[in-house]
């Protein structure tokens, strides 16, 4: 799971509990001009996500860490209907692949950032 909170010019996706270990990530920081865009689509998260490094996948429990696949992805998901994908642009992951608490806040959350001026 991960809590998504907002300072100044930046989102923080924090990697939370045991998610850390399996994701070999504490946090990504995302400044507001690396977001293109934010959504949330079942389809995209598929039974193969790429070539792991590193990362940790036991289906149908948990998909975490970096995954390339069409560029470097970065996936924490054990309940896909709780999922929403980030899609940046000039950061080091080409997209987020992230389980959140709630979607629709989190949602509303990154298109306002996205749109602030």
């Amino acid at each position: 799971m991960v809590h998504v909170t907002k300072k100044d010019d930046c989102l923080t996706f924090e990697i939370q509990g045991w998610h850390k270990l399996w994701a070999f990530e504490n946090q990504i920081t995302v400044r507001q001009d690396q977001i293109t865009k934010a959504y949330q689509d079942e389809t995209e998260i598929k039974f193969w996500q790429g070539f792991r490094c590193p990362g940790t996948e036991i289906p149908g429990l948990i998909t975490a860490g970096t995954y390339y696949q069409n560029g470097k992805n970065f996936w924490d998901v054990c309940d896909k209907s709780k999922s929403i994908i980030v899609e940046l642009q000039n950061h080091t992951f080409k997209k987020l692949f992230i389980e959140v608490p709630n979607t629709l806040e989190t949602l509303a959350l990154i298109q306002e950032f996205h749109y602030q001026t």
